[in-house]
């Protein structure tokens, strides 16, 4: 068994940043609300940047939006806007900074119908990439198709966060809830 080509390959000095990411986290489920949450916001600020711009600021954005706390988000005021858009550990962009908070006040929205965010993809799946990608741009901002496509890949909704002969690929397998196995 091997890695994914993209980390076999990789120069040293990126491979340490992504061979984490890629090992203990991307494709694996994610079974709470703020962490899914946080993997979101980190996908959309990836929007025509590198993922490794974004691992690199990972613990910026974690700290700048409150370690991912939807609640604290969704309650931001324009001064908190602010505080963000000046936040060089981030990305500073106002569209992403505002799908952020907006999308907080979708999930506490969410949470209240169905009890949790996981709980709301766990509804909707399974379905195909078009099908998440239309749902996703009823109920959030800035969630284009290859936002919600690697988010969904990252948080094991969606095939392909590794190929099958990749050493990671049958970790995530064991991972996976009953539910998403039978479906």
């Amino acid at each position: 068994m091997s890695y994914c080509s993209a980390i076999e390959f990789m120069a040293d000095e990126k491979k340490i940043l992504h061979k984490n990411y890629h090992d203990n986290h991307y494709g694996f489920p994610i079974n709470d609300d703020n962490e899914l949450f946080g993997r979101l916001i980190m996908e959309i600020n990836q929007a025509g940047l590198s993922w490794e711009t974004i691992l690199k600021k990972e613990d910026g954005f974690r700290k700048a939006y409150h370690n991912f706390n939807i609640r604290k988000v969704a309650a931001y005021a324009e001064k908190d806007r602010g505080r963000l858009l000046a936040d060089a550990n981030i990305i500073r962009n106002r569209l992403k900074v505002n799908a952020a908070i907006e999308n907080a006040k979708a999930i506490v929205a969410l949470q209240k119908e169905f009890g949790s965010f996981q709980k709301w993809l766990e509804h909707h799946h399974p379905k195909t990439k078009d099908e998440w990608v239309k749902l996703f741009k009823q109920t959030f901002k800035f969630t284009g198709g290859e936002i919600v496509n690697e988010f969904l890949m990252s948080i094991g909704f969606l095939p392909g966060a590794h190929t099958t002969d990749c050493k990671i690929y049958k970790r995530i397998l064991k991972a996976k809830p009953m539910w998403a196995k039978t479906k």
